[in-house]
């Protein structure tokens, strides 16, 4: 079995403290080497266990893995590349400022409302609901929504696509890693997201129209 150095440093627990913890963790044969190893590092405590150590990729290394897996799919690309060219309007999302919201779509007496947190928001059409709930948990309040409503459709399924694979591959690339660990993943992603989202815009609140009138020639 590898050594384990656990050295102080911040808030980490006492030297001793930690090696007691291990000790009885080991001692009763229930929880791998690597497992504990994990636990520790997840929490912020200073662990190194040989090469073992050099396996486990930090959250900002498992971030840019995962950006750069998903390539054009990334949310924030599609974006940039696939709805700002189209003709588009602004949008602003009742989403708060702090903390996370449940985010449903509902079928009312009156249509189709997206419900954020206690917010409501009544939309036109299923499709218009779906694409503005990818944003919605991501926190954008801000986003631009194609003019032509043939286009959302096939917008919204891209969208839900990636988020679900975005999903799909933080278990599966974190799936050693804790449950503290995936959550914090998750939520640098959607940060990262937010901010390339709010940075590339949402346009005008009006879509642009090209007008072309054509003009008679003077009479002589």
């Amino acid at each position: 079995m590898p050594a384990v150095v656990a050295r102080r440093g911040g808030h980490s627990p006492p030297l001793n403290k930690c090696l007691l913890i291990l000790r009885g963790l080991f001692g009763k044969g229930k929880v791998k080497m690597m497992n504990v190893v994990t636990e520790l590092q997840d929490a912020g405590q200073p662990v190194s266990v040989g090469l073992n150590a050099a396996s486990l990729p930090s959250l900002d290394e498992m971030t840019i893995r995962i950006k750069d897996t998903m390539g054009e799919t990334w949310l924030a690309w599609q974006y940039r590349e696939t709805i700002m060219p189209l003709r588009t309007r602004s949008f602003h999302l009742p989403v708060p400022a702090r903390g996370q919201v449940r985010i449903e779509i509902q079928h009312t007496l009156l249509g189709l409302e997206l419900k954020i947190g206690k917010q409501r928001v009544f939309c036109p059409d299923l499709a218009t609901a779906r694409y503005l709930a990818v944003w919605a948990r991501l926190g954008c309040t801000a986003v631009a929504v194609p003019y032509d409503i043939t286009r959302i459709s096939r917008l919204a399924d891209e969208l839900e696509s990636a988020w679900q694979r975005i999903l799909l591959l933080i278990s599966h690339l974190a799936a050693e890693r804790t449950e503290s660990f995936r959550s914090r993943l998750r939520a640098q992603i959607i940060l990262n997201l937010r901010r390339e989202i709010h940075e590339i815009g949402a346009g005008s609140a009006v879509p642009n129209f090209k007008q072309t009138t054509s003009q008679r020639a003077p009479v002589v």
